[in-house]
């Protein structure tokens, strides 16, 4: 297994990975060279388009593990096929409730579940929808159109310029860092040469955490050694590093915090002028985790954290054990910030780029 080159901002090694390869932070060090899929030098500024084409791709091909991530959520709305097996026309008031009732288990919420059901009764009254199956097909249709018009912009939009940063925030517990790893891995595999950040400085074992992820995905990092270190400054010297020594992107992974907590918010903000000193424009991505075991509670969460420092995407996690799926809808209209990602599974593979044609076919099989 290749072992990662750690960059530390400090030269104490760190008892528990005393053994991984360890690169002091300076300008003289070379970087190890990364496989790619394809070549690519800083000046084709090509590479971000094509690197998102590839990753919207494979979505398109990983719709199995889209299918089984939903399956709870599909037994929910399993109902629904019931219900419109024998539909008629008389039967319209109560089978409408039930699929009301249906969708709010599933968390699609009370506002977008009166909006959907809503506008079936109107095409039922209308004569526009005539059958069961025209019901479900109407509904389907309804879902994918919130989705995709307020959160079509499901691609990372990484720029132009190298390296690209992205930062990953959140609460406590929702799974920032596995996520980080996880979406290392991917973009690895595309091709790109990704540098990691280990901006949680308040866990202790953030930092050991995000190492074993560093080593598993083959990728390089900055971590910080000495106690107390500033999140800010951690990210800004692993930007510089990112740019000093050709990275692609540059992942910068942060401390959990409560959204209501003031001080810990405000920290976000530092990091974010941090690294927009180092690169104008930087961040080029904020992604914010949100657990989706707790269906539309992460909705005040995705609130306070877009007021802050303004996410441009959700990475859902946690959906394959979860049946409120329908969090999904809700968070992209009630915020008009589009899912970009979504965990199904624990494998290193699970991170899967959200596909909304993908996801309705798997609530709504």
């Amino acid at each position: 297994m290749a072992f990662p080159t750690q960059l530390s901002l400090i030269s104490k090694p760190s008892p528990l990975f005393s053994n991984l390869p360890r690169t002091r932070f300076n300008p003289s060090t070379t970087a190890r060279p990364t496989a790619s899929r394809f070549k690519c030098l800083a000046s084709q500024t090509g590479f971000f388009t094509r690197l998102g084409r590839l990753i919207k791709e494979k979505a398109k091909s990983d719709v199995e593990k889209i299918f089984s991530g939903f399956s709870k959520t599909r037994d929910n709305l399993a109902v629904i096929d019931e219900l419109l097996l024998y539909w008629n026309l008389a039967d319209t008031d109560r089978v409408l409730d039930e699929l009301e009732e249906a969708l709010l288990v599933s968390d699609f919420g009370p506002r977008i579940t009166i909006k959907i059901v809503e506008s079936l009764r109107e095409d039922i009254l209308s004569g526009k929808l005539k059958s069961g199956s025209e019901i479900k097909d109407a509904l389907k249709k309804c879902v994918l159109d919130l989705l995709t018009k307020k959160g079509s912009k499901t691609e990372l939009r990484l720029g132009f310029r190298k390296p690209a940063v992205i930062m990953i925030v959140g609460v406590n517990g929702g799974g920032k860092t596995t996520s980080l790893g996880k979406l290392a891995y991917r973009l690895k595999n595309e091709g790109a040469k990704i540098l990691m950040a280990a901006g949680d400085t308040f866990r202790a074992a953030a930092s050991d955490q995000l190492e074993i992820w560093a080593e598993r995905t083959g990728c390089e990092i900055v971590v910080a050694e000495k106690e107390n270190a500033k999140a800010s400054s951690v990210l800004s010297q692993a930007v510089k590093r990112g740019k000093e020594k050709g990275f692609d992107i540059v992942l910068c992974d942060t401390s959990g915090r409560l959204h209501t907590n003031f001080s810990l918010m405000e920290e976000l903000i530092a990091c974010k002028k941090a690294v927009g000193k180092v690169i104008p424009g930087a961040p080029n991505e904020i992604l914010l985790v949100l657990d989706g075991n707790t269906g539309l509670n992460m909705l005040p969460q995705a609130r306070e954290f877009n007021e802050v420092v303004g996410i441009t995407g959700f990475i859902l996690t946690k959906l394959d054990g979860s049946a409120r799926g329908g969090c999904v809808v809700s968070v992209v209209d009630e915020l008009g910030i589009p899912v970009k990602f979504l965990g199904v599974g624990e494998g290193l593979e699970d991170l899967q780029p959200f596909d909304a044609e993908a996801f309705v076919n798997a609530i709504f099989p």
